[in-house]
């Protein structure tokens, strides 16, 4: 399955944080990584599975995850998605193939 980037746009940064929107259609694999610190994905719109260390997480609207850091995912759209991360300002990504 083709990886496709997620359209991503900053929605505010502070000192200690930053929250960024991600979009991505239905069907979309976006690109496997990791972070060396932890976030919060929380979907506003659609349904994804995001794939973590051997499971499968389904998250629907409304639903929150805390990525912990350092371990592999990855995430794919089943419906068109619309979701908030919620980052340290610090974080560093780690991309793979």
């Amino acid at each position: 399955m083709e990886v496709t980037k997620p359209k991503i746009r900053t929605l505010a940064t502070g000192k200690k944080f930053t929250a960024k929107q991600m979009e991505a259609k239905a069907g979309d694999l976006l690109p496997k990584h990791l972070a060396n610190m932890e976030s919060v994905l929380t979907v506003t719109q659609g349904e994804c599975v995001l794939a973590l260390a051997g499971t499968d997480h389904v998250l629907n609207q409304g639903d929150s995850f805390i990525v912990p850091p350092d371990i592999e995912h990855q995430i794919r759209a089943v419906q068109d998605l619309k979701a908030v991360h919620v980052m340290p300002s610090g974080i560093e990504f780690e991309y793979f193939d």
